[in-house]
């Protein structure tokens, strides 16, 4: 029998939301959703090393590295689905963050995908027991075990692989400040039919655009520097623009740049890329 490996190295790489339909809420207090994932070549590193304790350490000090942490959580999870008592134990992580906080990337929740495959390779736990525990993290969670192109459907977390999308060039852009999911759908919930009708590949965006117009005016910042495609991401509030050309984006991305917002030109990967970038080292 092979010895558990001691440390493992994995890239967590972000995503964007294509589209983004809120169908209703639910009886759990979630909505029910039609989304299109798509993963970019932006991600966090994280290393896990076998160790007496569990602990995590992360670069950016915006970034919990207690209990509230979802690799934390997903670390929690895994112990105990995998029938271990008490606490979790034997791993240190660090994080190296790249993904920006409460941007609608799914930084966290790549995070946790992440924790949950190096954690079972060190505790040697079975995939099956790593695909129940994924959904129970968060609605994004499942999606960063498949990457590449996929359709969310329920809470996001049902998930159906699509033939992945053209490349694209992505510029991201992020305002200075975050917008949490809980915030963003409660916006949602209460705008009424009026924002949910209103066309978008994102419902979430007319919402967010109400209270944050900064959005607004970076969706027509990208669109008006030749974006295919300009939207909101998820919850936000990263705005994404795509783009055929790498030069085109580049120039699109030094138009956008201004005092107060972060800008990051990457890539859509396809799901083998996905995996290949994304494998445990």
């Amino acid at each position: 029998m092979s010895r558990p490996r001691r440390v493992v190295r994995v890239t967590a790489l972000a995503k964007i939301n294509l589209t983004l339909q809120v169908l209703g809420t639910r009886p759990d207090g979630y909505h029910n959703l039609r989304t299109t994932f798509q993963s970019i070549a932006l991600g966090d590193g994280l290393t896990f090393t076998a160790a007496p304790d569990f602990r995590i350490e992360c670069s950016d000090p915006a970034c919990p590295a207690d209990r509230t942490n979802l690799v934390w959580r997903a670390a929690d999870a895994l112990w105990s689905a995998s029938g271990r008592a008490g606490d979790p134990t034997g791993v240190h992580v660090r994080i190296r963050k790249h993904i920006p906080l409460e941007a609608g990337l799914g930084g966290g929740s790549s995070d946790a995908a992440a924790a949950l495959r190096a954690c079972a390779s060190i505790w040697r736990i079975r995939k099956a027991i790593v695909r129940d525990v994924a959904p129970t993290l968060g609605a994004d969670v499942p999606f960063f075990l498949e990457g590449g192109t996929a359709l969310g459907v329920e809470r996001g977390d049902l998930l159906f692989p699509l033939v992945d999308r053209a490349p694209a060039w992505v510029v991201l852009v992020l305002p200075g400040f975050g917008v949490s999911t809980k915030e963003a759908y409660g916006w949602f919930d209460a705008a009424g039919p009026r924002e949910a009708g209103r066309k978008a590949s994102n419902d979430l965006e007319a919402a967010v655009v109400q209270h944050h117009p900064e959005v607004g005016r970076i969706v027509r910042g990208l669109d008006q520097a030749g974006a295919v495609q300009a939207a909101l991401s998820g919850s936000g509030s990263a705005v994404f623009g795509l783009f055929d050309r790498r030069g085109t984006a580049q120039a699109a991305a030094e138009r956008l740049a201004r005092r107060g917002r972060r800008v990051i030109v990457t890539r859509t990967i396809d799901r083998r890329d996905y995996w290949r970038l994304s494998r445990l080292r």
